[in-house]
């Protein structure tokens, strides 16, 4: 499904933050294939894409992997992974399809002088295509340079997974649970 908007011009400055994150930042799609009951309660084979966002294939697969074995029960495999353009994600708790935007912009060349056209593509998450156009001019609110939203396609993605460290994993602690440094710094003897 693609939608017309018409060209608006913005701002676009990125951040230094912004821009250490498109360096670092290499999304992958990971298809898996696995069997998932349909509407009319069949068991049929699909394949559906998710995007990881991971250093190597290697740390993709192993990712889609630890990932898919929470969401899907039965077997599955991965079929196949593939480096993607998209540079940035932009998710929205209220939403959970997924659109894929071109956004493009120019830049002149520092030594040559040279206007050249950057494309970039990123993905939100929004209710329709309208909502997912105003939100890519939200989230890009801080950018310097003039830049135009040129296409926004609903994206078979299901769901994205970002990266998250190690530290952050230990990080987050369930409502429900107790970190373990608070248990074992009181005294035996206060418990009554």
């Amino acid at each position: 499904m693609t939608e017309e908007f018409p060209a608006q011009a913005s701002n676009f400055a990125p951040s230094e933050n912004y821009l250490n994150t498109l360096i670092m930042r290499t999304w992958f799609v990971c298809k898996v294939k696995h069997q998932k009951e349909d509407e009319d309660g069949r068991i049929r084979n699909v394949t559906e894409p998710f995007l990881v966002d991971a250093l190597s294939y290697t740390e993709a697969e192993t990712r889609t992997y630890e990932e898919m074995e929470v969401i899907i029960k039965g077997e599955f495999y991965i079929t196949s992974i593939t480096k993607s353009k998209i540079i940035d994600v932009f998710q929205y708790e209220d939403a959970d399809i997924w659109y894929k935007c071109k956004i493009t912009y120019t830049v002149t060349d520092a030594d040559s002088g040279k206007e050249k056209k950057v494309i970039n593509q990123m993905m939100v998450t929004a209710n329709n295509a309208k909502e997912a156009y105003d939100r890519i001019f939200e989230s890009l609110d801080n950018m310097l340079v003039t830049f135009k939203v040129t296409e926004i396609i609903e994206s078979p993605i299901l769901e994205v997974y970002p990266y998250v460290s190690e530290e952050e994993r230990e990080t987050v602690i369930p409502d429900n649970l107790t970190p373990v440094s608070a248990v074992t710094s009181q005294d035996p003897g206060d418990e009554e």
